[in-house]
């Protein structure tokens, strides 16, 4: 079976000095420095006792090391799972007790947070050509259930009962190839790598494809917008982001006195994680001076089910054709659907999880016996083959016997200058649901409230309009940047009526 380790392997073979990767602390491997580090760190795993069907737990933030240790776990036939070193002791406590892994490792070089939970798990340090981690031996617990899985990708915001997505060599080596071509990358590429390789998006349309392709990663442990600004304008030619990046180095360009970027290298952008709105996509290409591509995928996808090929100026808002090898539908008559080709998006194909790490219970509720995974995305899809996301069937809101989906509202409301990003959520009051809006503007900007409501509401029905409108100078975001909308009602709930 073809696994993702052979991507490395081959370029080793082929280009062993060509640059792979680059990193904030200093760090540039070619591919046989990549290869010498993650052997290195198969030599310290087997020391600790992991076995094959072992679980490897990465805490981590972006750096050439924490590559290093996923191909490590993969040559072993080991299951790695990448964690955000940002998440709080329960949330991790919760994963630990689920996954029950033979060995943590801990990216404390990069990650004052990695640091903090090396100290509570009492991880000792490991040095080699690896550079310096730290690591907590557990237990070996081989797990059939997980033959053929390269890795374990617990969901931002689970709650309840634990959700590892598994997704096997298959998947992954699917997901990054087709990551390559939609960008068509080539050996002299440079992508910048912010997106947290602890997230699907930089696991597989980052670092997998980039391994496939042989381009270089230079990667950031954390976003900041002057840094990605910093790299687009210094050789970066590959910029993959979600839409609240783009929109926060627009804001820093602007703050600069910049109305474009004017990059003498970057060639493709692209924006996942959230539905573009017109008026916004033209404002970001006018920016870069490039087409902005869209797609949609997910974790249980292992990234990208479509993508946008578009040129400069396409009136094109939908998230494109589904991806070579993918199969799409709708079931309009899901829970959010019309009956009339609006309904759940559902998807198939090679890149589709292998399921949840125990729990059965809810790997029924996903996949079918045919394989088609329900995504939870309401969408259509037009006589052109292009996928329109309406929104998350959870977040659709019935106000007054509506449908009311909040993409399109946070789309007039970012419409408006001052507004960086939006998020729209319902709450329930007396028998109906409230439209309720939380927007960003720049700090030291002013924006009222009442002076925003009516500006949306000359783009929107009467029952679309939000009952409330919050301005704030941040919003709560993943690592990734991408908005938390479950966490908008408690942020902010002292400024709720």
């Amino acid at each position: 079976m073809a696994r993702v380790e052979d991507f490395l392997k081959d370029q080793v073979a082929a280009r062993p000095e060509a640059p792979a990767l680059t990193d904030s602390i200093g760090t540039r491997w070619s591919f046989a420095a990549l290869d010498a580090a993650s052997d290195a760190l198969v030599e310290q795993f087997r020391a600790a006792g992991v076995q094959a069907n072992d679980r490897v737990l990465m805490l981590s933030e972006n750096c050439a090391a924490a590559v290093a240790v996923l191909f490590a776990a993969w040559k072993m036939d080991a299951v790695a799972i990448p964690v955000n070193a940002r998440q709080t002791e329960g949330e991790l406590k919760r994963i630990l007790d689920h996954a029950t892994p033979a060995a943590v490792v801990m990216t404390t070089q990069v990650s004052k947070d990695a640091a903090a939970h090396a100290e509570r798990l009492g991880a000792s340090e490991i040095t080699g050509a690896f550079g310096a981690l730290h690591m907590a031996v557990r237990a070996s617990n081989p797990d059939a259930e997980l033959h053929d899985v390269a890795v374990l990708l617990y969901t931002t915001g689970t709650t309840g009962d634990p959700k590892g997505v598994m997704l096997t060599h298959e998947n992954m080596r699917f997901g990054g190839m087709a990551s390559s071509g939609l960008r068509r990358m080539t050996p002299d590429d440079v992508i910048y790598g912010v997106l947290p390789l602890t997230h699907v998006f930089g696991l597989v349309s980052v670092i997998t494809g980039a391994v496939f392709t042989g381009a270089t990663v230079q990667q950031d442990s954390r976003f900041s917008a002057k840094a990605l600004y910093d790299a687009v304008m210094n050789g970066v030619t590959v910029l993959p982001a979600v839409p609240q990046m783009h929109a926060l180095v627009m804001q820093y360009a602007k703050e600069q006195g910049l109305t474009q970027l004017g990059s003498p290298s970057l060639r493709y952008v692209s924006s996942g994680g959230a539905p573009l709105d017109p008026a916004w996509k033209r404002k970001a290409e006018a920016f870069y001076g490039l087409p902005l591509q869209n797609g949609f995928g997910m974790t249980e996808t292992c990234s990208g089910a479509s993508a946008t090929d578009n040129p400069l100026g396409s009136s094109d808002i939908s998230v494109g054709p589904k991806t070579p090898g993918t199969e799409v539908k709708i079931d309009d008559q899901a829970p959010g659907g019309n009956g009339a080709g609006e309904g759940e998006l559902m998807v198939r194909g090679p890149h589709v999880m292998k399921g949840y790490y125990r729990n059965p219970v809810e790997t029924k509720k996903a996949l079918d016996a045919d394989g088609w995974l329900r995504t939870g995305d309401l969408g259509k899809i037009d006589e052109l083959g292009h996928i329109h996301i309406l929104g998350r069937s959870k977040e659709l809101i019935i106000h007054g016997g509506f449908n009311v989906y909040p993409p399109e509202v946070e789309a007039a409301l970012n419409d408006h200058p001052q507004v960086i990003q939006s998020g729209v959520v319902g709450r329930t009051r007396d028998g109906d649901e409230q439209v309720l809006a939380f927007v960003q503007i720049a700090e030291g900007d002013q924006l009222d409230p009442e002076d925003l409501r009516r500006f949306v509401g000359e783009r929107l029905a009467g029952y679309k309009r939000p009952s409330q409108i919050v301005v704030a100078t941040s919003l709560p975001a993943a690592p990734t940047g991408k908005l938390l909308k479950h966490k908008l009602l408690e942020t902010f709930a002292d400024q709720l009526n």
